[in-house]
């Protein structure tokens, strides 16, 4: 039996050392003993075996490996979702887009009788799992290139206990044209090719490229996205992305150039642009 305050204090050590908040020690504790953080401090000792787990859950994160892929969870939305290395790690700043989905939705719901909503590049199927979670009656489809990633969503959309139409799908390229919307949202890739290998190693050595990678100028799929998603809106649906600190300028002149109107730009909650939306109404 060894003391956890103890063992503690050298794995807050070995953290910091490693660039890591020394904070997790416990996060990485209470998982290699299997309890709630909130009960780490009813321990006095842990045995060998749990000591073992957890040098290796701190080895582990010293290589960077994001905390949420160890522990395989990650709160969004104060929903609990299911995550691994084929999906993105949903962030706090995505919840800005979520809410702001929520809201049009809501408005379209007090006018129709029905409200078809598709999550464009699902990943985890974190923001089409909380728009069905919290719009009651709202129809939810979601489309990912990865199947591997679509088998993180449906697991998730599983136990959040919520109906969504999940399809494989290179962007709009194998969904059906009848099937028209009234909001499509997406979180596509926007990083930079060139800036991808200069963020985090927890992110550059873990997080699946596939899902960073915004071409050579960041901006590739919100071309793409807003030129075929209108022939998949209804008359005055709405096309919502998240983007890129960086990148209202571009993306709203992309939606104009594509026709739609009264474009909108949201900010996230450091202050930085992180919403653009716009509207697309048929010419006649």
């Amino acid at each position: 039996m060894k003391k956890v305050i103890q063992v503690l204090n050298q794995a807050k050590i070995k953290l910091k050392n490693n660039g890591i908040d020394e904070r997790e020690a416990r996060m990485l504790l209470s998982l290699a003993l299997n309890i709630d953080l909130s009960y780490l401090p009813k321990y006095d000792e842990i045995d060998d075996d749990s000591y073992k787990k957890f040098q290796d859950l701190i080895d582990e994160r010293c290589n960077h490996v994001p905390y949420a892929y160890i522990s395989s969870k990650k709160e969004f939305m104060k929903l609990v979702f299911n995550v691994n290395n084929k999906v993105l790690i949903p962030r706090d700043d995505t919840e800005v887009l979520v809410e702001y989905a929520i809201k049009i939705c809501n408005a379209k719901m007090e006018k129709l009788d029905s409200v078809n909503v598709l999550d464009m590049c699902t990943g985890s199927g974190c923001i089409a799992v909380s728009l069905a979670k919290y719009v009651e009656g709202l129809n939810v489809s979601a489309v990912d290139i990865s199947n591997d990633a679509l088998e993180v969503a449906r697991e998730n959309a599983k136990n959040n206990n919520v109906l969504i139409n999940f399809a494989q799908s290179n962007l709009f390229e194998e969904l059906d044209e009848n099937n028209k919307f009234d909001v499509i949202v997406s979180n596509p890739p926007y990083i930079k090719t060139e800036e991808i290998k200069k963020l985090q190693k927890e992110v550059t050595e873990n997080e699946p490229i596939i899902a960073l990678d915004g071409g050579e100028d960041g901006l590739e799929f919100y071309r793409s996205i807003s030129r075929d998603a209108k022939r998949f809106l209804k008359n005055d649906g709405h096309l919502i992305f998240e983007i890129g600190f960086d990148e209202k300028d571009d993306v709203v002149k992309i939606l104009k150039e594509e026709g739609y109107s009264n474009t909108n730009v949201i900010n996230d909650f450091s202050g930085n642009n992180r919403v653009v939306s716009g509207v697309y109404i048929m010419e006649g």
